[in-house]
Protein backbone atom coordinates (compact mmCIF):
# COMPACT_ATOMS: atom_id res chain seq x y z
CA UNK A 1 0.00 0.00 0.00
CA UNK A 2 2.75 2.41 0.97
CA UNK A 3 4.60 1.72 -2.27
CA UNK A 4 1.48 2.36 -4.35
CA UNK A 5 0.84 5.64 -2.53
CA UNK A 6 4.42 6.70 -3.22
CA UNK A 7 3.87 6.01 -6.94
CA UNK A 8 0.69 8.11 -6.94
CA UNK A 9 2.43 10.95 -5.10
CA UNK A 10 5.34 10.83 -7.57
CA UNK A 11 2.96 10.92 -10.54
CA UNK A 12 1.26 13.99 -9.12
CA UNK A 13 4.59 15.68 -8.50
CA UNK A 14 5.98 14.90 -11.93
CA UNK A 15 2.81 15.91 -13.76
CA UNK A 16 1.84 18.89 -11.58
CA UNK A 17 1.97 21.36 -14.50
CA UNK A 18 -0.14 19.09 -16.71
CA UNK A 19 -2.66 18.66 -13.87
CA UNK A 20 -3.11 22.43 -13.67
CA UNK A 21 -3.49 22.78 -17.42
CA UNK A 22 -5.96 19.91 -17.66
CA UNK A 23 -8.01 21.34 -14.79
CA UNK A 24 -8.36 24.64 -16.65
CA UNK A 25 -9.06 22.78 -19.89
CA UNK A 26 -11.77 20.72 -18.19
CA UNK A 27 -13.31 23.90 -16.85
CA UNK A 28 -13.30 25.54 -20.27
CA UNK A 29 -14.90 22.50 -21.91
CA UNK A 30 -17.76 22.70 -19.44
CA UNK A 31 -18.84 26.11 -20.74
CA UNK A 32 -17.55 25.89 -24.30
CA UNK A 33 -20.09 26.77 -26.98
CA UNK A 34 -22.26 28.97 -24.75
CA UNK A 35 -22.53 32.70 -25.40
CA UNK A 36 -22.30 33.57 -21.70
CA UNK A 37 -19.33 31.27 -21.11
CA UNK A 38 -18.11 31.18 -17.50
CA UNK A 39 -21.10 33.24 -16.39
CA UNK A 40 -23.05 29.98 -16.24
CA UNK A 41 -20.90 28.96 -13.29
CA UNK A 42 -22.74 31.67 -11.35
CA UNK A 43 -26.07 31.84 -13.20
CA UNK A 44 -27.03 28.19 -12.75
CA UNK A 45 -26.48 28.11 -8.94
CA UNK A 46 -28.11 31.55 -8.62
CA UNK A 47 -31.28 30.33 -10.34
CA UNK A 48 -31.39 27.24 -8.12
CA UNK A 49 -30.93 29.33 -4.97
CA UNK A 50 -33.71 31.71 -6.05
CA UNK A 51 -36.13 28.85 -6.72
CA UNK A 52 -35.55 27.23 -3.33
CA UNK A 53 -35.69 30.57 -1.51
CA UNK A 54 -38.98 31.47 -3.22
CA UNK A 55 -40.48 28.04 -2.54
CA UNK A 56 -39.60 28.00 1.15
CA UNK A 57 -40.21 31.68 1.85
CA UNK A 58 -43.50 32.12 -0.02
CA UNK A 59 -44.82 28.71 -1.06
CA UNK A 60 -44.14 26.58 2.02
CA UNK A 61 -43.85 29.63 4.29
CA UNK A 62 -41.06 28.07 6.34
CA UNK A 63 -38.39 30.57 5.54
CA UNK A 64 -38.14 32.40 8.85
CA UNK A 65 -34.93 33.64 10.43
CA UNK A 66 -32.47 31.01 11.68
CA UNK A 67 -29.88 31.83 14.36
CA UNK A 68 -30.64 35.51 13.82
CA UNK A 69 -29.98 35.38 10.07
CA UNK A 70 -32.52 35.58 7.24
CA UNK A 71 -33.44 32.20 5.79
CA UNK A 72 -31.93 33.24 2.45
CA UNK A 73 -28.46 33.73 3.96
CA UNK A 74 -28.72 30.53 5.98
CA UNK A 75 -29.68 28.63 2.83
CA UNK A 76 -26.87 30.13 0.73
CA UNK A 77 -24.24 29.23 3.33
CA UNK A 78 -25.24 25.56 3.21
CA UNK A 79 -26.21 25.07 -0.41
CA UNK A 80 -22.99 26.46 -1.91
CA UNK A 81 -20.90 23.43 -0.83
CA UNK A 82 -23.68 21.18 -2.14
CA UNK A 83 -23.25 22.53 -5.68
CA UNK A 84 -19.64 21.32 -5.57
CA UNK A 85 -20.56 18.02 -3.95
CA UNK A 86 -23.27 17.21 -6.48
CA UNK A 87 -20.84 17.94 -9.32
CA UNK A 88 -18.20 15.67 -7.82
CA UNK A 89 -20.66 12.88 -7.10
CA UNK A 90 -21.50 12.70 -10.81
CA UNK A 91 -18.49 14.16 -12.64
CA UNK A 92 -16.02 12.60 -10.22
CA UNK A 93 -17.61 9.23 -10.90
CA UNK A 94 -17.44 9.66 -14.67
CA UNK A 95 -14.07 11.44 -14.85
CA UNK A 96 -12.00 8.47 -16.10
CA UNK A 97 -14.61 7.45 -18.69
CA UNK A 98 -14.86 11.08 -19.79
CA UNK A 99 -11.08 11.24 -20.26
CA UNK A 100 -10.62 7.75 -21.64
CA UNK A 101 -8.28 9.05 -24.35
CA UNK A 102 -5.71 9.75 -21.61
CA UNK A 103 -5.89 6.10 -20.63
CA UNK A 104 -6.05 4.34 -24.00
CA UNK A 105 -4.25 6.57 -26.49
CA UNK A 106 -1.32 8.06 -24.62
CA UNK A 107 0.98 7.40 -21.70
CA UNK A 108 -0.51 9.41 -18.89
CA UNK A 109 -0.86 8.61 -15.15
CA UNK A 110 -4.47 7.63 -14.54
CA UNK A 111 -4.14 8.62 -10.88
CA UNK A 112 -4.09 12.31 -11.83
CA UNK A 113 -7.44 12.27 -13.65
CA UNK A 114 -9.60 12.45 -10.50
CA UNK A 115 -7.32 15.19 -9.19
CA UNK A 116 -7.54 17.60 -12.11
CA UNK A 117 -11.29 16.98 -12.32
CA UNK A 118 -11.59 17.80 -8.63
CA UNK A 119 -9.50 20.96 -9.03
CA UNK A 120 -11.66 22.05 -11.97
CA UNK A 121 -14.86 21.82 -9.91
CA UNK A 122 -13.20 23.33 -6.86
CA UNK A 123 -12.25 26.48 -8.79
CA UNK A 124 -15.95 27.10 -9.44
CA UNK A 125 -16.64 26.35 -5.78
CA UNK A 126 -14.14 28.98 -4.66
CA UNK A 127 -15.84 31.55 -6.90
CA UNK A 128 -19.18 30.72 -5.27
CA UNK A 129 -17.63 30.99 -1.80
CA UNK A 130 -16.35 34.46 -2.69
CA UNK A 131 -19.82 35.34 -3.97
CA UNK A 132 -21.30 34.08 -0.68
CA UNK A 133 -18.97 36.36 1.27
CA UNK A 134 -19.99 39.29 -0.94
CA UNK A 135 -23.69 38.51 -0.36
CA UNK A 136 -23.23 38.45 3.42
CA UNK A 137 -21.29 41.71 3.38
CA UNK A 138 -23.70 43.31 0.92
CA UNK A 139 -26.71 42.51 3.11
CA UNK A 140 -25.07 44.06 6.16
CA UNK A 141 -24.10 40.81 7.84
CA UNK A 142 -20.37 41.11 8.23
CA UNK A 143 -18.06 38.15 8.69
CA UNK A 144 -16.88 37.17 12.14
CA UNK A 145 -13.72 35.54 13.43
CA UNK A 146 -15.41 32.15 12.85
CA UNK A 147 -14.95 32.63 9.12
CA UNK A 148 -11.24 31.93 9.65
CA UNK A 149 -12.04 28.21 9.79
CA UNK A 150 -13.59 28.27 6.31
CA UNK A 151 -10.34 27.03 4.65
CA UNK A 152 -10.38 24.07 7.06
CA UNK A 153 -13.84 22.97 5.94
CA UNK A 154 -12.93 23.61 2.31
CA UNK A 155 -9.90 21.34 2.71
CA UNK A 156 -12.03 18.58 4.25
CA UNK A 157 -14.50 18.99 1.39
CA UNK A 158 -11.77 18.70 -1.24
CA UNK A 159 -10.11 15.68 0.38
CA UNK A 160 -13.33 13.76 0.90
CA UNK A 161 -14.39 14.05 -2.71
CA UNK A 162 -10.89 13.39 -3.96
CA UNK A 163 -11.12 10.06 -2.16
CA UNK A 164 -14.64 9.58 -3.49
CA UNK A 165 -13.40 9.99 -7.07
CA UNK A 166 -10.66 7.43 -6.54
CA UNK A 167 -13.31 5.03 -5.27
CA UNK A 168 -16.12 5.64 -7.76
CA UNK A 169 -14.32 6.47 -11.04
CA UNK A 170 -12.54 3.08 -11.45
CA UNK A 171 -15.75 1.21 -10.65
CA UNK A 172 -17.68 3.32 -13.18
CA UNK A 173 -15.22 2.32 -15.91
CA UNK A 174 -16.25 -1.32 -15.62
CA UNK A 175 -19.90 -0.80 -14.62
CA UNK A 176 -22.23 1.71 -16.23
CA UNK A 177 -24.85 0.63 -13.70
CA UNK A 178 -22.77 2.06 -10.87
CA UNK A 179 -22.62 5.47 -12.54
CA UNK A 180 -26.38 5.43 -13.13
CA UNK A 181 -26.96 4.35 -9.53
CA UNK A 182 -24.98 7.32 -8.20
CA UNK A 183 -26.89 9.75 -10.42
CA UNK A 184 -30.22 8.32 -9.31
CA UNK A 185 -29.36 8.96 -5.66
CA UNK A 186 -28.35 12.63 -6.04
CA UNK A 187 -31.83 13.98 -5.33
CA UNK A 188 -32.27 11.64 -2.36
CA UNK A 189 -28.92 12.70 -0.88
CA UNK A 190 -29.90 16.36 -1.27
CA UNK A 191 -33.19 16.04 0.59
CA UNK A 192 -31.87 13.68 3.27
CA UNK A 193 -28.78 15.70 4.16
CA UNK A 194 -30.19 18.74 5.95
CA UNK A 195 -29.24 21.21 3.24
CA UNK A 196 -32.61 23.01 3.34
CA UNK A 197 -33.47 22.06 6.92
CA UNK A 198 -31.53 21.43 10.12
CA UNK A 199 -30.86 18.06 11.69
CA UNK A 200 -31.28 19.76 15.09
CA UNK A 201 -34.98 20.14 14.33
CA UNK A 202 -35.47 16.35 14.37
CA UNK A 203 -36.94 15.05 17.65
CA UNK A 204 -36.29 11.35 17.01
CA UNK A 205 -32.85 10.62 18.46
CA UNK A 206 -32.15 7.63 16.22
CA UNK A 207 -33.03 9.51 13.03
CA UNK A 208 -31.09 12.55 14.22
CA UNK A 209 -28.02 10.40 14.94
CA UNK A 210 -28.03 8.84 11.47
CA UNK A 211 -28.46 12.28 9.89
CA UNK A 212 -25.42 13.50 11.80
CA UNK A 213 -23.45 10.55 10.41
CA UNK A 214 -24.04 11.95 6.92
CA UNK A 215 -20.77 13.59 5.72
CA UNK A 216 -22.76 15.92 3.43
CA UNK A 217 -24.66 17.21 6.46
CA UNK A 218 -21.41 17.67 8.40
CA UNK A 219 -19.79 19.72 5.65
CA UNK A 220 -22.84 21.91 4.96
CA UNK A 221 -23.23 22.53 8.69
CA UNK A 222 -19.52 23.35 8.84
CA UNK A 223 -19.95 26.11 6.28
CA UNK A 224 -22.90 27.42 8.28
CA UNK A 225 -20.72 27.35 11.40
CA UNK A 226 -18.48 29.85 9.62
CA UNK A 227 -21.22 32.19 8.41
CA UNK A 228 -24.30 31.71 10.61
CA UNK A 229 -23.98 29.51 13.70
CA UNK A 230 -20.63 30.95 14.82
CA UNK A 231 -19.22 27.70 16.19
CA UNK A 232 -15.66 26.44 16.04
CA UNK A 233 -15.04 23.03 14.51
CA UNK A 234 -13.63 21.75 17.82
CA UNK A 235 -16.80 22.65 19.74
CA UNK A 236 -18.44 19.49 18.37
CA UNK A 237 -15.57 16.98 18.67
CA UNK A 238 -17.80 13.92 18.35
CA UNK A 239 -19.10 14.97 14.92
CA UNK A 240 -15.59 15.91 13.80
CA UNK A 241 -14.17 12.53 14.84
CA UNK A 242 -17.02 10.73 13.04
CA UNK A 243 -16.34 12.65 9.86
CA UNK A 244 -12.58 12.05 10.03
CA UNK A 245 -13.29 8.34 10.48
CA UNK A 246 -15.53 8.45 7.41
CA UNK A 247 -12.81 10.28 5.51
CA UNK A 248 -10.34 7.53 6.44
CA UNK A 249 -12.79 4.84 5.30
CA UNK A 250 -13.33 6.67 2.01
CA UNK A 251 -9.55 6.94 1.57
CA UNK A 252 -9.14 3.19 2.08
CA UNK A 253 -12.02 2.45 -0.30
CA UNK A 254 -10.48 4.79 -2.85
CA UNK A 255 -7.13 3.07 -2.60
CA UNK A 256 -8.73 -0.37 -2.84
CA UNK A 257 -10.82 0.54 -5.89
CA UNK A 258 -7.96 2.23 -7.78
CA UNK A 259 -5.44 -0.49 -6.95
CA UNK A 260 -7.87 -3.29 -7.83
CA UNK A 261 -9.13 -1.95 -11.18
CA UNK A 262 -6.29 0.23 -12.48
CA UNK A 263 -4.74 -2.43 -14.74
CA UNK A 264 -8.09 -3.39 -16.25
CA UNK A 265 -9.08 0.15 -17.29
CA UNK A 266 -7.28 0.32 -20.68
CA UNK A 267 -8.87 -2.94 -21.82
CA UNK A 268 -12.36 -2.00 -20.63
CA UNK A 269 -12.24 1.51 -22.07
Amino acid sequence: MVQQLKVIAREHLDYRKQIGKLAISDLKKTYRGSALGWSWAIIKPAVTIFVYWFAFSFGLRKGGDIAGYPFFLWMVAGIVPWFYMSEMLTQGTDCIKKNRFLVTKMKFPVSTIPTFTNISKFIVHMLLVILTIVIFLGTGHGLTVYALQLPFYMLLLFLFFECWSYFSAPIATISADFSNLVKSFITAIFWLSGILWTADSIDNRVVKFFLQLNPVNFLCTGYRNCFVYHRWFFEQPKLLVIFLAELLVMFLLGYWSYHKIRKEMPDVL
